[in-house]
């Protein structure tokens, strides 16, 4: 005889329901504590220059530091990982993130410099996790998830790059405008610390995924990512759109305030750049699960910021509002698949885990180069056609890398 399902009652319901809104909510206040701390130093890099007497190369790493720290100690997460468990390992990513912003209240050069390369390892560890946590606890609802987290990475730029100026002037200098940005991540570590206690969460594979593994099963998972041609163009198109998101996100300001724009209306309209970007951060990985041919997203995404910088590039202030535009929308959907094509490319948790170790580890290492090459170019160069020119000739390798990853298709699987 079969025996029927027995439905859940009402109050359990009730309390698993809170429960996953309450995981959620946690994801997204930890997510947008994972670009405040950077993006609030770009608009306010030309007095941090002039208190300092930094060249604009030397300044430029207070926000290079961070993309370089996202990938090196990106490649860490999966020891910590076994050792603390994913969620326990969330919640101290918050907590060292608060120290490394509140350091830069320190007025020695030291604290600026080494607070920032502790802030950029507790985004770069909270960075690989993301996609695992998000993998593990809303398996059901992966697409819906990564919207939210790319919606509160841009969120979460605009908040900072609109709020840091005013800040600077209500406390009468750029350290505490820069340090208020530790409160966040401590509500977020508050939050977060039920959930910590309560589930470890250590990450497993799924036992079906064997059977889709090559033969060479004694060989470690991530060793081989890094001969896999998915695992490989989803790394190059993740660390070509983080390139020229953090190159954007720190120079821009500048490049507008050499055309004439007030250092506050940069730091808004930078702010500004945010809004169009949680438009298609948020529909983009829906839309693009939908749409034939896969690779439409990408080329879509890459002519939008290629219009946005060939804009810069001829009449900066001129058309600024729109190149914002454009650059935001294409940025935010840039990221939104890089991340999403993470996710989906793997075919579980515990493999998703491998390849955002991978894709950000490496990516960010080449996203590092961004910020700091296009600060020498600039300081070589006197001016911003050079630069911004490079950051156009890279959107055709980023074009190719996002179409190889666009291909629906899981990591490590035969054929």
């Amino acid at each position: 005889m079969t025996t029927a399902a027995v439905p859940l009652p009402t109050a359990d319901r009730r309390r698993g329901l809170l429960a996953g809104w309450y995981v959620g909510a946690g994801l997204m206040l930890v997510a947008l504590n994972l670009r405040m701390g950077m993006a609030s130093v770009g608009p306010v890099l030309g007095a941090i220059e002039r208190s300092l007497h930094l060249s604009p190369s030397a300044a430029s790493l207070l926000t290079t530091i961070p993309v370089f720290a996202f990938g090196a100690f990106a490649f860490l997460t999966p020891v910590l990982t076994r050792r603390i468990g994913l969620h326990r390992l969330l919640g101290l990513t918050m907590a060292v993130l608060a120290l490394g912003i509140a350091l830069r209240l320190e007025p020695h050069g030291w604290a600026l410099y080494g607070g920032t390369v502790l802030a950029g390892a507790a985004i770069a560890v909270a960075n690989v996790l993301m996609p695992a946590a998000i993998k593990s606890d809303f398996a059901h609802r992966v697409g819906l998830m990564m919207g939210l987290y790319s919606t509160a990475l841009f969120l979460s730029a605009a908040i900072a790059s609109a709020a840091v100026v005013p800040l600077m002037a209500a406390f009468g200098s750029w350290r505490p405008a820069l340090a208020f940005w530790a409160v966040p991540a401590v509500v977020a570590a508050v939050v977060w610390l039920p959930r910590a206690l309560r589930n470890p969460g250590h990450v497993r594979g799924s036992s079906t995924v064997a059977d889709a593994l090559p033969e060479a099963a004694d060989e470690p998972t991530f060793a081989r990512l890094f001969r896999d041609p998915v695992a490989i163009a989803v790394t190059g198109f993740m660390g070509l759109q983080s390139l020229s998101y953090y190159a954007f996100l720190t120079w821009a300001p500048t490049v507008l305030q050499d055309a004439g724009v007030s250092a506050h209306e940069a730091g808004l309209m930078l702010a500004y750049s945010s809004l169009p970007g949680i438009v298609t951060g948020v529909t983009g990985p829906a839309i693009a699960r939908r749409l034939g041919p896969t690779w439409l997203p990408v080329v879509v995404v890459v002519v939008l910021c290629a219009a946005g910088f060939g804009g810069l590039l001829v009449a900066p202030a001129a058309g600024a509002w729109a190149w914002m535009t454009l650059l935001g929308l294409g940025q935010g959907g840039a990221i939104s698949l890089s991340l999403s094509y993470i996710v989906w490319r793997s075919p579980d948790a515990r493999h998703t885990a491998h390849v955002s170790t991978m894709a950000q580890g490496t990516g960010y290492l080449l996203a590092g180069l961004g910020p700091l090459g296009i600060g020498l170019l600039h300081t070589a160069t006197g001016g911003w056609t050079v630069p911004v020119a490079v950051l156009l000739a890279l959107l055709v390798v980023q074009l190719v890398a996002g179409m190889a990853a666009s291909r629906d298709r899981h990591v490590l699987a035969r054929g």
